[in-house]
């Protein structure tokens, strides 16, 4: 069965750092597409990141670029979201998401529990 578990999520000042672990069962994660998304009170769902190692393929939101960067552990089945120079604006729960295929994303089929950051002084 396709689960995904997202963990990492902390309270941090600004200018601080996380990483954000999903790990994978029941597939391959480099075989997927991979992602993370993340909303916070009275917003919309706001794609955060994503990845295909197949394919090679990157994508950042504008307003994490050069901030966040997304990889993965293929010996760990598990992807990760690293995140510098937190703002609080980046305060959300965050989601790891996976589907098939990159191509109809954010079609997404598969979706973690979620995980809390809270960026504040």
């Amino acid at each position: 069965q396709v689960q995904l578990v997202e963990s990492g999520g902390d309270s941090v000042q600004p200018g601080g750092s996380l990483r954000l672990s999903c790990a994978a069962s029941g597939f391959t994660l480099d075989r997927w597409c991979v992602g993370w998304f993340r909303q916070a009170p009275g917003k919309e769902r706001e794609g955060v990141a994503r990845l295909s190692t197949r394919r090679g393929s990157t994508y950042y939101a504008d307003s994490v670029k050069g901030r966040f960067t997304i990889s993965q552990d293929n010996a760990k089945n598990t992807a990760y979201l690293q995140m510098n120079s937190l703002k609080p604006e980046d305060t959300a729960m965050y989601y790891c998401a996976a589907d098939p295929s990159c191509i109809t994303w954010p079609r997404i089929h598969y979706w973690g529990q979620g995980t809390q950051v809270t960026v504040s002084s």
